[in-house]
């Protein structure tokens, strides 16, 4: 399993009427998260971007379990907890400074190319992958 921890502070304008954080403003939260995991790796959005692949998103669950508000802090954990074939599945848990699980969810995404086509996954990223996967599971076969 490989896991990161991104922390950021609610703006002001992030919050709805209600003085909560608004619905959407989670979802960048987690790709925060989410790159800031692929970036542990040695695999920098950036990089992937300029070697001609993207990882559009094609599924995006969360539940909110209670609200964030304007000044909390709150720590967005993202997991991957198996080595991806072609799709590529990211776990949330959000807290809120307090240590409550406000917000649970998962994205799923797929490589494609400049172009709009979905590619298999290239070389060098799924070997990244799986020496990260093997460090943090004690070099444990494949």
């Amino acid at each position: 399993m490989l896991q990161t921890t991104a922390t950021t502070r609610v703006r002001f304008s992030e919050t709805d009427a209600m003085g909560v954080v608004y619905h959407a403003n989670y979802l960048p939260w987690c790709e925060v998260a989410r790159t800031q995991l692929l970036a542990e790796v040695g695999l920098p959005y950036a990089r992937l971007q300029d070697l001609g692949f993207l990882l559009p998103v094609l599924e995006i669950n969360l539940k909110y379990r209670a609200p964030a508000r304007f000044g909390d802090l709150v720590s967005v954990r993202a997991r991957m907890e198996e080595m991806p074939r072609v799709r590529i599945r990211i776990d949330y848990e959000i807290f809120r400074g307090d240590g409550e699980l406000i917000t649970t969810g998962h994205s799923l995404h797929a490589f494609m190319n400049r172009e709009g086509v979905a590619v298999k996954p290239p070389t060098f990223f799924l070997e990244k992958l799986q020496a990260a996967f093997d460090a943090r599971e004690g070099g444990a076969p494949r």
